[in-house]
């Protein structure tokens, strides 16, 4: 479902300054299936275990459909047992090179495959990994996005992860024409269950909040080695696309299912609380521009040019600390509609609906 059209304007009102940039595009939808057979973590995805596993739909630009599509295919597989959340993916890449070494540098200053985790889609206390072609990685802990504040934890690391990379070609040779690369990781539970806050592995039915991105960076050849080429951005493709180049918008995530039954036969429903929260992840955009604009957040739908219809549960109270804004939602199955809060450090939150 589109956001865009869930902001309407009151009869008479000016339209407030939009957000420069947000996500109009659908998010992506996946369901995480227990793995048939056994995963050998060796970077090569032709095992039992990963063999009738789907793939994601190819990666797109971060920006959506305002960017070109991507130059080369990037897909990723998903996949759980008793003792690890799995990871694959699949990188075509004619020149695979990468330059860093050592554990928790920069990754991204390389071509990289980058995991988003936010286990309980509250936009605050998330996972992020990134890898490059050197098997070299990088694992961070998110208090809460960046600009909300951060911070980022540098020092949180994942004990057991195991990760894996496989090269179809040869890795910083630039004379000649790679295939690409694949990769695996393997997250133990233990640890996802920090940023969780329920056990692990999850349920059967429940969502995570998972994003992937994937660095490329234009090259030349210098002396025999692969170069950036200089004053040139990097390309940004990722599973669902964020509207803007910035990943840390976990409300624009996709939507992870996780279900015990046999690959492939389950599939993906739609979270039918998510057009509800999408609603309020807009409201908060909104809120960001209407605070730059009159140095103060917005106490009701009509300074933020909202027509209330829209949401008819939809209200937005000033707190201490700045604003909580609300709309009732149904529950996946049929379960009692909750009251979904968004606060101006975009966290979001559910609550029982009061009698």
């Amino acid at each position: 479902m589109l956001i865009a059209p869930l902001l309407l304007l009151l009869p008479g009102s000016s339209p407030p300054p939009p957000p420069p940039q947000y996500r109009t595009e659908e998010a992506r939808g996946y369901v995480c299936f227990r793995a048939p057979g056994p995963i050998v973590v060796d970077g090569r995805l032709d095992e039992e275990g990963w063999r009738a596993i789907p793939w994601t739909e190819p990666f797109v630009d971060i920006e959506g459909d305002a960017r070109p599509r991507p130059r080369f295919r990037t897909r990723a597989k998903m996949a759980w047992d008793d003792d690890f959340f799995y990871v694959a993916a699949d990188l075509e890449e004619p020149h695979v090179w990468g330059t860093l070494t050592r554990h928790d540098s920069v990754i991204f200053r390389d071509n990289d495959f980058e995991v988003f985790l936010d286990p309980d889609g509250d936009h605050h206390l998330y996972g992020e990994f990134e890898i490059n072609a050197l098997n070299t990685g990088w694992d961070l802990l998110l208090v809460k996005p960046y600009r909300d504040g951060g911070p980022a934890v540098d020092s949180w690391e994942i004990p057991g992860l195991v990760t894996a990379v496989h090269v179809r070609g040869t890795l910083n040779d630039p004379g000649d024409e790679d295939e690409g690369w694949s990769l695996e990781l393997a997250f133990p539970w233990g640890v996802l269950e920090e940023i969780a806050r329920t056990p692990c592995p999850p349920p059967d039915g429940d969502r995570w909040r998972v994003n992937f991105s994937r660095v490329e960076w234009q090259h030349q050849v210098v002396d025999g080695r692969y170069r950036k080429v200089p004053d040139t951005r990097e390309d940004n493709w990722v599973w669902s696309p964020q509207g803007v180049v910035d990943m840390h918008r976990p409300g624009y995530w996709g939507d992870v299912v996780f279900s015990a039954a046999a690959p492939d036969t389950v599939a993906f429903e739609p979270d039918p609380s998510r057009p509800a929260r999408d609603f309020l992840v807009r409201v908060s955009e909104a809120q960001r521009v209407h605070r730059q604009e009159n140095g103060r957040w917005a106490a009701s739908a009509e300074d933020l040019g909202i027509d209330p219809a829209a949401f008819p549960t939809f209200r937005i109270e000033a707190t201490t600390d700045g604003y909580a804004a609300s709309v009732e939602a149904p529950e996946a199955g049929g379960g009692e509609p909750r009251r979904w809060t968004i606060r101006q450090d975009s966290r979001i939150s559910p609550e029982p609906v009061s009698p």
